[in-house]
């Protein structure tokens, strides 16, 4: 993969993080990176004023600034602008932003030397990982404060990820025997400039909720199979009929996972008309989701191979002061993500809720001596609280704006804030599948011996590999938790 040359997409990016050499700088990319840079010193010989290489930023953009006093000017940017607040965000995340970055500067648009976008390189290759705080950005203008932050290590300031503790970045440079750059014009500006942080967000995202989308699908079979509920919703006739994408996707994985299932031949000669919504509709509810992590996607690779960087130097003639860094164009997405991740949740909690009413041959709480125990009921409030957490949560960060910048910057996409809630309901959502995928497998122990699809089968053994049936009350707690472990290391198979 050849930085700012190749078209990435988000799984090559998370490919990068874990083995940083396989990205390369091709002489291509650094040529484009060197005759920008000759672009800016052009400019700067010839006088005009440029906004963001001789002159202040934002409100200050009629301030001309000398060329003897530019290398200050982007120190000053940098450390001025690095006032994020709140906790770290993962070393992940900010490896994401990273090689992020890389591939925006590599384009040769943003003016910056070669010799910094080989640092960063250099950085990411050696685990030399900016600490970044969570909150500051508002997502227009680019995520300035955290990508300040991320910034700050190559002047030598702030502080790197060393055993998963944050230490002053020049204990770790005097051990690499690396100096700290002195920044030349436009690059401070190049550097913060840009939708990283929005987007490291919306990559680790979609990996989460690409998995998330499939496992939720085989724990709506293993629910069904439990509830011994009807496979004829699934039926590929009924999905021709109303083609979105994404039901067609998920109707035709629930026939896989529910072939050959003993349980539901043995619900054809019951008496029941339909199921509740919550074990029907499930290709529309799934599928809308997934239509709306597609629609992310696709969105969100755009922006990976963008320039979102201001101005943008398209020769030592012409450089456009526009509107490139601003992070509406994915903070509309991730809302729209953020509701369709709550929903997968919202519907997983009501199939989790059937099991427990004691129908159709299961017993109440899905334990034969409730009463003197109180079975599966408390894991179901969890669940609903996670649920009504999500729905929270699914409020539009980029339906507000509040103007920055002394007016200068007077609407703003709060994508920043966007990207978080999506995967603070992510995270959410893991704890609610897990919590239907005890209810599901303990809801199988009352169906033997009738045995499920292959798909189902290996989901129940894994499950029982860490969590045995429920026979007595025990701490249950617990035994979510270990469910819940398994969904975050991908454990299920779920194709």
């Amino acid at each position: 993969m050849n930085y700012g040359i190749d078209q990435f997409t988000f799984e090559d990016v998370l490919k990068i993080i874990e083995s940083p050499k396989i990205a390369k700088l091709n002489a291509k990319a650094k040529k484009q990176i060197t005759e920008s840079q000759q672009n800016v010193k052009k400019i700067i010989a010839s006088d005009r004023t440029v906004y963001g290489i001789n002159t202040g930023f934002g409100p200050l953009c009629d301030t001309k600034i000398s060329e003897e006093e530019t290398a200050h000017l982007q120190h000053n940017l940098i450390i001025s602008h690095a006032v994020g607040v709140g906790k770290p965000i993962s070393k992940k995340l900010s490896k994401i932003m990273m090689v992020s970055k890389i591939h925006a500067l590599s384009k040769g648009f943003s003016g910056v030397s070669l010799e910094l976008v080989e640092r960063l390189i250099l950085m990411l290759e050696k685990d030399i990982i900016p600490v970044i705080p969570e909150q500051g950005s508002v997502g227009a203008s680019g995520d300035l404060a955290p990508l300040a932050h991320m910034v700050l290590p190559l002047l030598g300031l702030g502080k790197v990820w060393e055993n998963e503790i944050p230490v002053p970045t020049l204990e770790i440079l005097e051990k690499f025997n690396i100096d700290p750059l002195i920044l030349g014009p436009k690059e401070g500006l190049g550097l913060i400039n840009g939708t990283q942080f929005i987007l490291a967000h919306s990559i680790l995202g979609l990996d989460k909720f690409e998995y998330l989308l499939d496992l939720a699908d085989l724990t709506a079979a293993m629910s069904l199979e439990a509830y011994r509920g009807s496979a004829s919703p699934y039926k590929k006739e009924l999905h021709e009929i109303r083609p979105f994408e994404g039901s067609k996707k998920v109707a035709s994985r629930m026939r896989k996972f529910l072939k050959n299932s003993e349980n539901l031949y043995a619900h054809e000669f019951c008496d029941r008309v339909q199921d509740p919504y919550s074990m029907r509709c499930v290709p529309q509810v799934h599928g809308a989701s997934r239509n709306a992590y597609e629609h992310l996607k696709k969105l969100t690779e755009i922006e990976l191979d963008s320039v979102t960087d201001n101005p943008i130097i398209l020769s030592d003639e012409e450089s456009i002061s526009g509107g490139n860094f601003h992070g509406q164009l994915l903070a509309l997405p991730l809302d729209y993500a953020t509701l369709a991740a709550a929903e997968l949740g919202n519907i997983s909690d009501r199939r989790s809720y059937l099991l427990l009413e004691g129908k159709y041959g299961l017993p109440k709480l899905l334990i034969e001596s409730s009463g003197l125990n109180s079975g599966f009921m408390i894991p179901q409030y969890t669940s609903a609280a996670l649920v009504s957490e999500n729905k929270s949560l699914c409020f539009p960060a980029s339906a507000d704006s509040i103007p920055t910048s002394l007016g200068q910057e007077d609407h703003v996409s709060m994508g920043s804030i966007s990207g978080r809630k999506f995967n603070q309901v992510l995270g959410n959502l893991e704890n609610i599948l897990a919590v239907e995928l005890m209810f599901g497998a303990q809801g199988l122990e009352f169906r033997r011996p009738a045995k499920c699809s292959k798909f189902v089968e290996n989901a129940f053994d894994l499950i029982r590999t860490k969590v045995p049936k429920l026979e007595n009350d025990r701490l249950i707690g617990e035994d979510i938790l270990a469910i819940a472990d398994l969904i975050k290391s991908k454990t299920f198979v779920v194709n």
